[in-house]
């Protein structure tokens, strides 16, 4: 593998790209996402960890304040009181980045809920070398205490099985392309983990044992898993024609134009609409692994009913530099590329196994509603001066507001085996409870 990504490094990731369509053909879209994101060696998210926070190209609410993973561990610790406080509860965050989440969750829960904290083992999964290194350094009072671990794929001693209720669904053959990332996830065997050796893992990595209630906890991980586009023409690949990426349009598969009659809507003339095959093969894997326990999704997305009034069609964005970039093709490798969620279609794939689904609430009535009991004091509890409180408040404004990141987030909350009486009594289920939206039916 080092060897490999040694001979990677040597050409660029464009080259990398136009040799692939050399040798294979055209590649989907979805494909050329997954290089550009997940390429072990120059791939946006594996090559380094500066494109979080103000210098780079995005930063997430965690990336803000501490009070977000602050709240967030108040409602941690509310979940697992809701669970009957278990001995043990194991909470996996997927894409943690550099980790300040997880430490703001882990330091917070040690300072106010220590019974919480005595229970809590912590895992963050993250595909990208660089960044487990970092994390392993933001986490490290932690990792040594042996409340945190940083895990890259599933350990065979404690791979998560997962009962297929349907195998021909989860063998599903795509006989007009390659092999991609979203393929060889679904192959195989229903009952083990598939593993690759490029790009995210796929499947779900734990510390503990599958019989230990788990809160599986994901900000903005869905939004960057690759997608397919479809549009009137058909199906977008990526081809290379006069010494330039090029974009071929080529028949779908009958799999994604189903997808598009239960859960969306067929692009029009000039549109582009994504499937994301891959996000519900991965939520797909999750709701089956969470025996006990909850899913709790930050994102901005989209539902069905949204999509047919004629909003979120075609989603597809390019960052560089918090900058919208024109072109998806500009740079692979340096700049961010994601789409919206569709929370219709992951809500659909959690019920499959019997979780339920709450109605989707935007972060700004998900964080009011923990953060009402006690007026937010865990913001502002470290503020000594009016300048500190000023600035906080300010933060936790931008968190919170629509103007911010408040309105365009949403939070999809999932349960298994919970009481819905339980469900309702935590605190970021009960502000705005008359605004909420389905996120599955009528609206």
């Amino acid at each position: 593998m080092e060897r490999e990504t040694s001979e990677a490094s040597a050409v660029s990731l464009r080259e990398q790209i136009e040799r692939e369509i050399r040798e294979c053909g055209p590649i989907p879209f979805s494909r050329y996402m997954e290089i550009c994101l997940y390429d072990p060696a120059q791939g946006y998210y594996s090559a380094n960890a500066e494109q979080f926070g103000k210098a780079g190209d995005f930063y997430t609410s965690s990336d803000i304040h501490a009070v977000f993973g602050r709240l967030l561990a108040r409602q941690f610790d509310e979940m697992w009181r809701a669970l009957d406080q278990p001995a043990q509860i194991e909470i996996v965050e997927l894409g943690p980045g550099r980790g300040f989440f997880a430490r703001d969750v882990l330091d917070w829960s040690k300072k106010k809920f220590p019974d919480f904290f005595a229970a809590l083992t912590y895992t963050l999964q993250e595909s990208s070398p660089v960044l487990r290194e970092k994390l392993r350094d933001t986490v490290s009072e932690h990792i040594a205490a042996g409340k945190a671990k940083v895990l890259a794929e599933v350990p065979h001693e404690v791979r998560v099985k997962v009962q297929a209720r349907d195998p021909a669904k989860l063998r599903t053959k795509v006989p007009e392309e390659r092999p991609s990332l979203a393929q060889r996830f679904s192959a195989g065997t229903p009952q083990e983990m598939i593993q690759v050796p490029e790009g995210r893992p796929v499947g779900l990595c734990r510390t503990l044992a599958p019989d230990v209630p788990l809160i599986v906890f994901a900000n903005e991980f869905f939004d960057a898993l690759p997608v397919e586009i479809l549009s009137t023409d058909g199906k977008l690949h990526i081809g290379f024609e006069n010494q330039r990426l090029s974009e071929i349009w080529l028949p779908p598969l009958a799999e994604e134009l189903e997808f598009l009659d239960r859960y969306g809507v067929h692009p029009e003339s000039g549109e582009r609409i994504e499937v994301p095959k891959l996000a519900q093969k991965w939520i797909g894997q999750i709701a089956n692994a969470i025996q006990r326990g909850l899913l709790v999704i930050v994102d901005y997305g989209y539902t069905c009913n949204q999509q047919l009034a004629g909003r979120h069609r075609g989603t597809l964005m390019a960052y560089r530099h918090h900058s919208v970039s024109p072109d998806p093709y500009l740079a692979p490798g340096e700049q961010d590329l994601t789409a919206h969620v569709n929370f219709t279609a992951l809500a659909a794939a959690c019920e499959q196994p019997g979780m339920r689904c709450e109605n989707l609430l935007t972060q700004s009535q998900f964080l009011m509603g923990v953060g009402e009991k006690n007026q937010f004091n865990d913001a502002f509890e470290d503020c000594r001066l009016p300048q500190e409180r000023a600035k906080v408040a300010l933060q936790l404004k931008h968190l919170i507001t629509p103007e911010g990141m408040g309105e365009n987030f949403q939070v999809l909350m999932a349960s298994q085996k919970l009481d819905p009486k339980r469900i309702a009594t935590l605190s970021g289920m009960t502000f705005g409870s008359s605004s909420r939206f389905a996120v599955l039916g009528s609206q």
